[in-house]
């Protein structure tokens, strides 16, 4: 596919779409065949800096999932994907991601997430692409949440006018929408899938997006975002979870200013 055709890519993303809209619900096996069907793991080696964004982004958007963030870290260290690989996780924890439906007690028992032994380190190549795609995941799950909450600010309505009308409301939206933007800008900086102090940057920026944009999109849905009943909960849990994964914004942020100290300077990492 040529990546820059207009058209294709049109294509590409409604076909990506359709299959995560429709096998969503059958579970994340189901999805996992359906992207291999589409040709994932080509893109994957032939257009990483357009796949990786539109598959992570779209599951994002979706609310689908998928164990492709396997073949992420895998390829990115050279090694064949369609398997799994021991993650590391917020806290010293570790976790594989199966590539099947079974149950999980994690926070989002909707993902076939384990627990298991601690495992030897991830290269920092495979580490560093798979921090790139969870950005673009939770950047796809931030927006999905500030759609929730625009659409009901606009159709929410009291004392005569919709809440979108409210200032506080409007400040709220417009704090979330800052940081998915700034996570997002971040992210394209990112040209380098290797370079790993970007990567670690751009995707605790993400993942404090996410944090951020949950924590008003809650607010702005009032009650009923604190509710099974709304759809908004499924979206933070992804975020809390996603997260967590190969390191929290916490975490990474620390990581990070423990790079810089070390070093002594901080890097150019994007060209303004």
């Amino acid at each position: 596919m040529d990546s820059t055709d207009p058209e294709s890519l049109r294509l590409l993303t409604n076909s990506v779409r359709t299959a995560m809209t429709e096998s969503s619900a059958a579970g994340s096996a189901k999805l996992d065949a359906a992207l291999a069907n589409l040709g994932w793991r080509d893109m994957l080696d032939e257009i990483p800096q357009l796949a990786i964004p539109l598959v992570f982004g779209l599951l994002g958007e979706t609310g689908a999932h998928a164990p492709v963030l396997n073949d992420v870290v895998l390829r990115a260290a050279g090694r064949p994907s369609g398997h799994t690989v021991p993650l590391p996780f917020a806290g010293n924890a570790w976790v594989i991601w199966a590539r099947s439906d079974q149950d999980t007690s994690a926070v989002d028992g909707e993902l076939p997430i384990h627990r298991v032994a601690p495992a030897d380190p991830l290269p920092g190549v495979g580490l560093a692409a798979g921090r790139r795609a969870l950005g673009w995941w939770l950047v796809g799950t931030s927006r999905a949440m500030m759609a929730l909450a625009r659409q009901h600010a606009l159709d929410r309505v009291q004392f005569g006018r919709p809440i979108a009308a409210f200032q506080a409301v409007r400040h709220r939206l417009a704090e979330a929408f800052v940081a998915i933007e700034g996570a997002e800008a971040t992210l394209r900086a990112t040209t380098n899938q290797t370079d790993q102090l970007a990567c670690l940057l751009a995707k605790a920026a993400a993942g404090q997006a996410a944090l951020t944009t949950a924590r008003h999109c809650q607010q702005v849905l009032a009650g009923i975002g604190f509710t099974e009943e709304h759809q908004l909960h499924r979206h933070i849990k992804r975020s809390l979870l996603l997260d967590g994964l190969l390191g929290s914004s916490r975490e990474l942020t620390r990581e990070a200013g423990a790079v810089l100290h070390a070093s002594g300077f901080a890097p150019r990492l994007a060209d303004l």
